[in-house]
């Protein structure tokens, strides 16, 4: 068994946290590739050292004296060092970015250290190997991962290490300089150890004991996912869900390889495993419900508009020429409905509005907004009848109007649009008739 363990910015915040993750890792000899992130939140006040990093390094850019910024950074490790008993000194490490915050090395430089120096703590006190990952994790030009050239590199660098420390969040650009990926870009890097090594299982252990079935802010204490495929994932994480990164996705499941999310502050509990597929029986219906707010609706509607070719079309390159994403399209024989962000539309509405009209010459067009869409995901509900007729049913004993609703031919989710003052409401009531009367 062999295992990539990757531990978020609230695991790593302090010394005590520090001991439960090394307790973590030498419970198990097969979690021998470890990825940090940068110290998070010690207290809900407090600041991530990333974001004092890039305040840190904006003073430098201004030509300002950063030195008591930096040495704020400075004593926030050293405060881990001491509360782990290490004999290690970070005095030249600190020395390098001082000089190089004066020689404006870049902000992804900048915001790359909060990892790098975690990395370097973290393999002192496990007594792991330090890869530095902008030797191993590549970019191309554009700015895109370089995927071949990382995994081959991270395949060869790798194999001479039986236990390694690799810090996440960073690797080199195509000009040989520092480049981050974006905010939890740990997630990715894990993932990409993981493929190297070809791991068994990728753990990522944060602050949440895996997925909720929906958000706590809506629902008091939703149930846990216990298994969610990456497809499931992949519909909630589009609609909002946020505990991995989405791109983090990719690596390995292109390999087999499944993640299970852990708790770093309740190891006991098992968290959530995502899966490529999986015979398992899900326990509800539903897999998750996920959504957000702030979409807005462009009804048209044109007599005759199916026997019309190229209608969907030339409305949608309306949509194109204006630098607008749709998110879903329902229609009837005379009708169709684009669904949008709002803030995108808002600046250009009566543009669209004029050139939907010399496009296709609607009969009517009716903007609605302030709307939010919300998905219900399962892979049960393929093999269970009557899933959307008791969406209906919950939303209509709450008094709540749909506005659109659209499933794929798929049947793994439900898209249901609401008004926004409505959307919590939804959330609940499609929980409870999902949820609390299958227990």
């Amino acid at each position: 068994m062999l295992k990539v363990v990757k531990f978020g910015g609230s695991s790593l915040a302090s010394a005590e946290q520090f001991k439960k993750v090394g307790k973590i890792i030498r419970e198990e000899e097969s979690r021998r590739y470890v990825i940090p992130s940068a110290p998070g939140k010690r207290f809900s006040t407090d600041i991530k050292v990333t974001d004092m990093l890039y305040q840190c390094y904006e003073t430098a850019v201004q030509g300002k004296n950063f030195d008591k910024q930096l040495d704020d950074i400075k004593k926030r490790y050293m405060e881990i060092i001491e509360g782990l008993g290490l004999s290690l000194s970070l005095d030249q490490e600190f020395d390098t970015i001082h000089k190089l915050f004066a020689d404006k090395a870049g902000a992804d430089y900048a915001a790359s250290r909060g990892e790098y120096l975690n990395g370097i703590i973290m393999a002192n006190y496990l007594g792991f190997v330090f890869i530095d990952a902008a030797k191993v994790i590549f970019f191309k030009e554009d700015g895109t991962l370089d995927s071949d050239k990382t995994n081959e590199c991270l395949k060869e660098r790798l194999a001479k290490e039986e236990k390694a420390v690799i810090p996440g969040f960073y690797g080199c650009g195509a000009d040989g300089k520092v480049k981050t990926f974006s905010r939890g870009g740990s997630d990715i890097t894990g993932s990409l150890v993981a493929r190297a090594v070809s791991a068994d299982l990728y753990e990522n252990w944060t602050d949440v004991s895996g997925f909720l079935i929906t958000d706590p802010r809506i629902v008091e204490n939703p149930k846990p996912i216990d298994v969610i495929t990456y497809r499931e994932l992949r519909e909630l994480s589009y609609m909002g869900a946020t505990v991995l990164h989405e791109d983090a996705i990719f690596p390995v499941r292109k390999e087999g390889i499944p993640i299970n999310i852990r708790n770093t502050n309740a190891p006991q509990d098992k968290g959530t495993l995502i899966v490529e597929s999986t015979c398992r029986k899900a326990k509800y219906t539903i897999t998750g419900i996920a959504g957000h707010c702030g979409f807005a609706s462009v009804y048209l509607e044109k007599a005759m508009m199916n026997n019309e070719i190229g209608f969907g079309r030339k409305v949608l390159e309306v949509f194109e020429h204006n630098g607008i994403s749709f998110e879903h399209i329902p229609s009837g024989i005379d009708t169709m409905t684009v669904f949008v962000e709002q803030k995108q539309l808002e600046e250009k509405e009566q543009r669209v509005l004029a050139e939907l009209h010399r496009a296709v010459s609607p009969d009517v067009i009716e903007l609605e907004t302030d709307l939010a869409l919300i998905a219900v995901v399962g892979r049960g509900m393929k093999s269970t009848r009557g899933t959307a007729g008791r969406i209906f049913s919950a939303l209509a004993h709450a008094n709540i109007n749909i506005k659109m609703i659209d499933q794929g031919s798929s049947e793994l989710n439900i898209i249901i649009g609401v008004r926004t003052d409505d959307f919590k409401p939804a959330i609940k009531a499609i929980y409870d008739i999902f949820v609390m009367t299958e227990l």
